[in-house]
């Protein structure tokens, strides 16, 4: 891997000025004190609607370029599609690409970039399966996605090892912490514009915000990221990595946490039938800091309950949602409200018992093979007091 001893920000801003990467004036990256992970920061007042940070063309990654650049990505992808995964091949495509430039070492012309970056996650790809076992359901099930995809690219390009297999060495593809570190790279650091995935590098240093100052904008040739809002000097640059309503797929694919997210999905996987059936996501159904909750959680919640038990009023009610016909919704709803409630705080009240299981498990690792296991206590903590002020509020309903 990559030594980070002989790079610092000087050296990378000046990579960055020698590759046409464009900065206002007054924006400089920085770092957490011992942590590898650079982001950039403003000096000066920048006024809404001004660039921040240009990245030129020739510098940007994309999986469109990617696949023009190896003819024999044709062949490894129709691994993918086979097993159904022609959504996941813009992003294969970039964790493609990264291992290309790692194998040319310094002769990449993204050396100084790849260097800079993290040589930890802590995202699900980069969990173990007793990590999984200690996290609530819907964070396992979004963690455990994203190491699937992970071990996915994995066989899709190993195949390619071998002399006539250009780019890759059988060292580079027998190297399973170097594919993670790969595919780490490319699923914090690319984004999806149309269909399109890039990572633009200087402007892929943005970290995450609820309320983001800065958004990123792509013509199909150049990335630029603009300011929002005014930006008072001293501000870190900041954007949107997904929805800032839950903080759990944020956990999931990108390894940190972020508690001002307002609130959480409600956890009711075993409800996941329902929730496609009436059209909702995960992010529909929340729980949040102040004990409310979503309204989509009792539609969801409801129909659940009647298709136990009576399959008939259970359609009528399933067309009222989906017809919008408040009247015979809101008569259902009153109707079997006690079903509804008693539905959901035992649900609450499941998860809060066995939330505090799967923490004390993680309390119990070995920080040395489970380094993550502070981060997912950290996390159960999050749900857990979200759970605990909806408690109370439910009770009293």
């Amino acid at each position: 891997m990559f030594s980070i001893t002989v790079l610092n920000l000087y050296c990378i801003q000046e990579w960055a000025t020698n590759c046409g990467i464009q900065q206002s004036d007054g924006v400089q990256l920085t770092t957490y004190d011992g942590v590898i992970d650079y982001f950039p920061i403003t000096q000066t007042d920048i006024l809404q609607g001004s660039p921040v940070i240009y990245t030129p063309n020739e510098m940007i990654i994309s999986s469109t370029k990617t696949y023009n650049e190896f003819p024999s990505l044709a062949t490894v992808e129709s691994q993918l599609t086979a097993a159904g995964l022609v959504d996941k091949l813009p992003l294969f495509r970039i964790f493609y690409k990264i291992i290309a430039e790692y194998e040319k070492g310094s002769d990449s012309y993204w050396y100084n970039w790849l260097n800079s970056l993290p040589r930890t996650y802590n995202n699900g790809a980069s969990m173990t399966y007793d990590c999984f076992d200690c996290l609530p359901p819907y964070a396992a099930y979004c963690a455990m996605a994203d190491r699937t995809n992970l071990l996915n690219f994995q066989k899709a390009v190993r195949p390619l090892g071998g002399p006539s297999a250009a780019p890759f060495s059988e060292t580079i593809l027998n190297d399973g912490d170097i594919l993670k570190w790969a595919y780490n790279i490319a699923i914090t650091r690319s984004i999806d514009m149309n269909g399109e995935r890039i990572i633009a590098p200087m402007v892929d240093m943005l970290n995450h915000s609820s309320e983001p100052n800065c958004q990123i904008t792509f013509d199909g040739q150049d990335c630029y990221a603009i300011a929002l809002v005014d930006i008072p000097a001293g501000s870190p640059l900041s954007i949107s990595y997904g929805d800032p309503n839950d903080s759990t797929p944020l956990f999931a694919n990108y390894g940190f946490l972020t508690e001002d997210s307002p609130g959480t999905f409600c956890k009711v996987m075993h409800m996941v039938k329902e929730i496609e059936e009436m059209g909702y996501s995960f992010s529909d159904l929340l729980f949040y800091k102040d004990g409310n909750i979503s309204p989509a959680v009792f539609d969801v919640v409801l129909y659940h309950v009647l298709k136990k038990n009576n399959e008939g009023e259970a359609q009528i009610y399933y067309q009222a949602v989906m017809n919008g016909d408040e009247a015979t919704k809101q008569q259902y709803q009153n109707q079997y409200w006690s079903y509804t409630k008693e539905e959901l705080q035992n649900h609450v009240n499941k998860l809060l018992e066995d939330i505090d299981k799967w923490s004390s498990t993680a309390s119990q690792m070995d920080l040395n093979t489970h380094p993550r296991a502070p981060l997912i206590i950290q996390h159960n903590e999050f749900v857990k007091n979200i759970f605990l002020a909806v408690k109370p509020n439910l009770d009293s309903m």
